[in-house]
């Protein structure tokens, strides 16, 4: 495997999930780098690709702080990118291994922008993985979007007032809800699904890949906080022509 980056999305969990190409680049890799929340906590990510990281590969923990401000998060990536950038340079392969889909709402994304600005000739390459949306989805054999849906991805709304809104036009675009990062919303999400009549639709999922997994009706959760790791798929309507 020539010298330069791959960012490997590992899927929301299962190890199964991982793609073949996700499972070759991780074999070919010199170096593993991977996010972690701190110094000394393991990476999911890591956790969820462990069965194809050998001992004779270098790992090469990466530390990408949970936190709202702007600068630690920042110089953060940077120092990442600089230091993949580093074994790039020393003629190692790489490989960044990144939940779900290394394209959507992902660390890895920021990364190769950091990489981009300040050492654009890093070679660089993205395996896609599975979304935690697209196992859910999977898992309950609910389909996301058929004929003429919409499909719309998005964080859930940090007040109520901005998912009623979003409810409202998605019912109006024939749009199909996918909300991530529910966590502690879900206090608040549950009563105003009830109240609008759209939680014995609504497909609930928390942990998805993992051994503790749940995916259900949401109506089936109660209300209260949550993991960060859940989500909500929310549809109002059916196609006019079906089986």
């Amino acid at each position: 495997m020539p010298a330069g980056l791959t960012v490997v999305g590992v899927g929301p969990g299962d190890p199964d999930l991982l793609t073949l190409a996700a499972v070759r680049a991780i074999e070919r890799a010199q170096v593993v780098a991977m996010p972690v929340a701190g110094e000394g906590i393991e990476s999911m990510a890591a956790a969820i690709a462990s069965a194809w990281i050998r001992p004779d590969q270098r790992r090469l923990p990466l530390v990408f702080p949970m936190v709202e401000a702007a600068d630690p998060r920042r110089d953060a990536w940077h120092r990442a990118a600089a230091a993949i950038a580093a074994e790039v340079d020393q003629g190692h392969a790489v490989v960044l291994l990144c939940e779900g889909d290394a394209s959507l709402f992902a660390t890895a994304s920021y990364v190769l922008l950091a990489l981009q600005q300040r050492h654009p000739d890093c070679p660089v390459a993205v395996v896609p993985g599975i979304t935690a949306i697209s196992a859910a989805a999977a898992a309950a054999a609910w389909p996301l979007a058929l004929q003429q849906d919409q499909l719309l991805v998005m964080p859930c709304p940090d007040q109520p007032e901005d998912l009623a809104s979003a409810l409202e036009q998605a019912a109006v675009q024939s749009r199909v809800l996918a909300l991530l990062k529910l966590g502690r919303r879900w206090r608040w999400v549950r009563p105003l699904l009830e109240q609008q009549r759209l939680l014995a639709g609504a497909l609930f999922a928390e942990r998805v890949g993992w051994p503790d997994q749940w995916v259900q009706p949401a109506e089936a959760m109660p209300a209260g906080e949550r993991p960060y790791f859940s989500l909500l798929l929310i549809r109002q309507g059916w196609p006019s022509v079906l089986p």
